[in-house]
């Protein structure tokens, strides 16, 4: 009678986690390009004065900020993104 302790299964193999982490990656990134999208379309019915609750040279302002910022997010952040990624490898 020999005890020995049951055996644990195996670590996922290193390619699965390599997988399943790129596919997380790209859900972000494709997340934060949806988001910019819906901010320019918001900036750009701002600018239109379609709100009742900002109107005139307030909604124009308010509108080119929402523009730039969702551009900022379609363009940029990606891009950023990417960097981050390529410099930590998974762990």
């Amino acid at each position: 009678m020999t005890d020995t302790p049951p055996t644990s299964p195996p670590p996922p193999s290193p390619p699965i986690y390599a997988e399943k982490v790129a596919r997380q990656r790209h859900f972000a990134i494709g997340l934060f390009r949806l988001s910019g999208a819906f901010l320019v379309m918001f900036g750009f019915v701002a600018i239109m004065q379609r709100f009742s609750w900002v109107q005139g040279n307030k909604a124009k302002a308010f509108g080119a900020i929402m523009v730039v910022t969702g551009l900022f997010q379609f363009v940029i952040v990606p891009r950023l993104l990417l960097a981050l990624f390529r410099q930590r490898p998974p762990q």
